[in-house]
């Protein structure tokens, strides 16, 4: 997954997921369910219930994408979240494919060039 583009915002769905689901399926989840566009560039992440696959689902000027990823062994860490989705950034989303949870942490307030809409 290559994505140069700083703007690009990372949604995961926090419920488990039908992998069975492609492009028409989660593009539909998307819109559904979180309430969001799929056609927007943003990347929405979901887990399977056994939490050992994931499936990425993002849009790119010219049609759908999806990453997926199955796990050999081990399950990607994801709670519930009331809401449904959560965003995540990029150290979270690649912490979460390295099966790495940091319960308790503290960021510290960094610079963050505003984005222009």
């Amino acid at each position: 997954m290559l994505f140069s583009e700083p703007q690009v915002r990372i949604w995961l769905y926090t419920q488990p997921t039908d992998m069975r689901k492609s492009y028409n399926g989660l593009s539909a989840l998307v819109k559904s369910t979180l309430q969001d566009n799929p056609l927007s560039g943003d990347l929405f992440v979901f887990v399977n219930r056994r939490q050992n696959q994931m499936k990425v689902l993002y849009f790119d000027r010219s049609g759908y994408c999806i990453w997926s990823k199955r796990l050999e062994q081990g399950q990607f860490v994801v709670r519930n979240d009331p809401c449904g989705k959560k965003e995540l950034n990029w150290t979270q989303l690649k912490l979460l494919l390295d099966g790495i949870e940091i319960k308790k942490c503290r960021q510290y307030k960094r610079y963050s060039h505003p984005v222009q809409g």
